[in-house]
């Protein structure tokens, strides 16, 4: 069973989704590009190496620097066209204790050099409400997280923006990894497997 969270708690993780929001909404405010991308790429890590509520273990924040990512690539931007779908409730596993229940609501289908692909999107049935798009691809277990990353969780702050007329912006440069990743006392959802895609997609946070 989790531990309730004490008052001093709550209002740092209060103030660490503010940040997280306030990041994305500086995201969704500027030119696309590798600038924007860049500057996330350091507010975020200030937030890792300073904030109480980092995802990296207090004892290793004294020597954390900053986060690995791939080098960005403006290819895989994309434009998804959304499918709406209709799904009945599902438990989506996590880490280790615990599940999410999400309700599959469209599917996102892009097109990159010319091959298609598609990702089931979320909507959860926790936090009040929020889209959630995890996924894993070829460089799983290998040179990124093997439960997957996430791209968009928006009851978390994660949100690039859309959609607009059936479309969303899908920017796979800003894929990061759960806190899962960075430590293992951390519970969170993994990639279904309809969210695998048999592809590598080496933009965003990677493995050290």
């Amino acid at each position: 069973m989790t531990e309730p969270l004490s008052l001093h708690d709550t209002l740092d993780l209060l103030d660490y989704r503010r940040k997280v929001a306030d990041l994305y909404a500086s995201v969704r405010a500027a030119t696309p590009g590798e600038a924007t991308w860049l500057d996330w790429r350091e507010q975020r890590d200030a937030l890792f190496a300073t904030h109480p509520q980092s995802a990296i273990p207090e004892e290793q924040r004294a020597t954390f620097e900053r986060l690995p990512y791939f080098d960005y690539d403006p290819t895989w931007r994309v434009t998804a066209a959304l499918e709406p779908t209709d799904g009945d409730p599902l438990e989506i596993s996590h880490s280790a204790e615990g599940t999410t229940t999400a309700r599959l609501f469209a599917l996102a289908h892009f097109t990159r050099h010319g091959t298609e692909h598609s990702l089931p999107l979320y909507w959860l049935d926790e936090y009040s409400g929020g889209l959630f798009l995890p996924f894993r691809d070829t460089t799983s277990g290998a040179e990124t997280y093997g439960g997957g990353r996430y791209l968009l969780d928006s009851a978390k702050g994660a949100d690039l923006g859309g959609p607009v007329v059936g479309q969303l912006p899908l920017d796979f440069n800003y894929a990061y990894h759960p806190s899962c990743a960075h430590n293992p006392a951390v519970s969170c959802p993994l990639a279904p497997r309809d969210n695998w895609l048999d592809v590598p997609i080496r933009a965003g946070e990677r493995l050290a």
